[in-house]
């Protein structure tokens, strides 16, 4: 019996091996330079936080530098969401205490769609200006970690007082309003 010589190994020519480890290395660094662009800092309370518009549910677009000169309560809440349930009448009640004048509440709906939204909207009574976080580009901005989450800002643009969780009740609401903007 004899046995039949065994293939010849076939190796890659070594400028084939160095060229897609190269293309291999260039494609790894582009990939960590677009995923290093999309992570933005933590806001920070102290630190200024960057423009948005919000485009509310009746059409009217507003920008947080149009809200200058005002405190600003931005509620980040969904209709799905239990907790947003509990303090919506907290935040109604709220809003209709306080010097609208100065102090200016945003309801930003989070991952939600818009036959929910609205009717959440509605069977709670809110009427201070709600509208969808679309693209979730400003739930992004202030690094979400739950819902509802509220963001006070005073009227230069700094970030002036976080709450993680629902408010218990609407002096829960204004004691951090009072708190934390000096109003």
């Amino acid at each position: 019996m004899t046995e039949s010589p065994l293939p010849a190994r076939r190796f890659l020519p070594v400028w084939v091996i160095f060229t897609a480890g190269v293309i291999l290395l260039g494609f790894l660094i582009l990939l960590g330079m677009s995923l290093g662009k999309g992570q933005t800092q933590a806001l920070q309370v102290g630190s200024p936080v960057a423009d948005f518009s919000l485009t509310t549910f009746d059409g009217q677009t507003i920008a947080l530098s149009d809200l200058r000169g005002k405190t600003v309560l931005i509620n980040f809440w969904a209709s799905w969401c239990t907790t947003c349930t509990d303090e919506a009448a907290f935040l109604q009640q709220a809003w209709q205490q306080v010097n609208q004048q100065q102090v200016v509440f945003l309801g930003v709906d989070y991952a939600d769609t818009e036959a929910p939204a609205r009717a959440f909207l509605q069977a709670h009574g809110l009427t201070y200006p709600a509208g969808p976080d679309l693209g979730s580009a400003i739930s992004r901005q202030f690094h979400l970690t739950g819902m509802p989450e509220s963001y006070l800002i005073d009227g230069t643009g700094i970030l002036r007082g976080v709450r993680i969780g629902p408010f218990t009740s609407a002096q829960d609401l204004e004691s951090f309003i009072g708190q934390n903007s000096g109003n």
